[in-house]
């Protein structure tokens, strides 16, 4: 556990405040200038940081336009066109936010996947992971509400075609559908608690960073290595290093929003969400936004009962389909315990390596499969690729835990980082 610094003010107001509210020690101690830092940690370790300046955007941006939003069915999607043309940068403060939900899932898609490979889940950070994980999971129901809010015709289909999903819960789903829509069916009650959902669940994820940060303070801060930090030589404080460092990513992740924002700022979007929302006309295809795809892929590649069909079935297809949706990252919670192995970081691990890279084009052949229409060979395709999924964090990871041979681990960073003296 990393030590505790007190600050202690030069000012006495300040330090009579200090002394009974410690706010400038917990903010210096854990993102302090002077923080002790691995000295090895490379551009992965900015997505962090990244994911915490998305969310500021997020919100200032999304207070902004709630102040023009008008959440009833009839003028929401006119509202939305509104902001767009006649508040003054509506455009851009709609556009901004909008895709700034992409970057957002970007930088925590890396953020995750960096900690998958360089063993981020393991003790003693458990808690540090599952607090990350419980993040990811908000950011999907804030992000899944807001994409209703436009009532376009995409909104409208989602919503109701996946809050449908939840039918299949035997004794409850119906309960639980009809609490969620507010009725019998995708209408007024539905928007209203969207929204209101929309707005609150940004502060809940606000809390729960700041745990997460806590955690990471408590809990050191991991390196590429996967070594225990030695005080001394294997440390740097953050200022001025890792902040140039963030400052440079930053500005490049920041130059690469305003290309879409400025350029391009529909092509993350669909098409269909321009047309208003109308429930007599069924979209030719329904597809989520591009960062639920993967999961998407995974809820419709179950087209089978879990048992003999016509003759014994456990779980019919659909409970079968949301359950293997959400197993998908439900497993996460699990990993310290799946992946036992003592090395950290994969860049010890060679076997690891190829599995863990053939998990990310698994992730990248998921997100196409749920773009494509459910016909041909695509839920074949979806089946396979189901399969290495959840068979890498079952079978793959607790074996290769037992069975694989693993590199030797420097002693420490510095006499892996530094070169020797001549």
């Amino acid at each position: 556990m990393a030590e505790w610094e007190v600050v202690e003010p030069k000012n006495k107001a300040v330090g009579w405040f200090e002394e009974r509210l410690p706010v400038l020690s917990l903010v210096n101690n854990v993102v302090g200038p002077a923080t002790p830092t691995p000295r090895n940690l490379n551009y992965f370790w900015n997505f962090g940081s990244l994911a915490g300046l998305m969310l500021v955007i997020q919100i200032i941006s999304g207070v902004v336009l709630a102040m023009h939003y008008t959440a009833t069915t009839g003028l929401a999607f006119d509202s939305v066109e509104r902001i767009m043309r006649d508040v003054n940068y509506g455009w851009l403060i709609r556009y901004m936010h909008a895709n700034g939900a992409s970057f957002f899932f970007i930088a925590v898609y890396i953020h995750i996947f960096r900690g998958l490979y360089f063993g981020s889940y393991k003790a003693p950070r458990e808690v540090l992971w599952m607090l990350g994980v419980v993040i990811f999971l908000l950011m999907m129901a804030t992000a899944f509400m807001g994409y209703v809010l436009p009532w376009g015709q995409m909104s409208f289909w989602g919503a109701t075609v996946i809050t449908s999903l939840f039918s299949a819960i035997p004794v409850v789903g119906e309960s639980i559908v009809q609490l969620l829509w507010g009725g019998f069916s995708v209408d007024q009650p539905t928007l209203n608690r969207f929204f209101s959902l929309h707005y609150l669940l940004p502060f809940l994820i606000t809390g729960v960073v700041i745990l997460h940060i806590w955690a990471k303070k408590i809990s050191d801060s991991g390196n590429p290595l996967g070594i225990e930090v030695q005080t001394g030589a294997d440390q740097i404080p953050f200022h001025p290093f890792y902040t140039i460092k963030d400052a440079f990513g930053a500005g490049v992740f920041f130059l690469i929003l305003a290309a879409f924002i400025f350029y391009m700022p529909n092509a993350l979007g669909h098409p269909d969400n321009y047309i208003p929302a109308d429930s007599l006309v069924t979209p030719d295809s329904i597809v989520p936004e591009w960062y639920f795809l993967p999961f998407y892929a995974i809820l419709r590649s179950i087209d089978f009962p879990l048992g003999i069909p016509g003759v014994f079935e456990l779980l019919d297809a659909k409970l079968l389909g949301v359950i293997a949706m959400f197993a998908s990252i439900l497993v996460w919670f699990a990993l310290p315990w799946l992946d036992t192995s003592k090395v950290r970081s994969g860049n010890f691990r060679p076997m690891f390596k190829w599995f863990f890279a053939f998990l990310i084009v698994d992730m990248l052949i998921l997100m196409w499969l749920g773009a494509q229409k459910p016909e041909g060979n695509i839920p074949l395709y979806g089946k396979f690729a189901t399969l290495y999924y959840f068979a890498y964090f079952f079978v793959i990871l607790p074996v290769l835990s037992r069975k694989e041979k693993t590199l030797p681990l420097p002693e420490s960073i510095s006499s892996a980082v530094l070169k020797p003296a001549e």
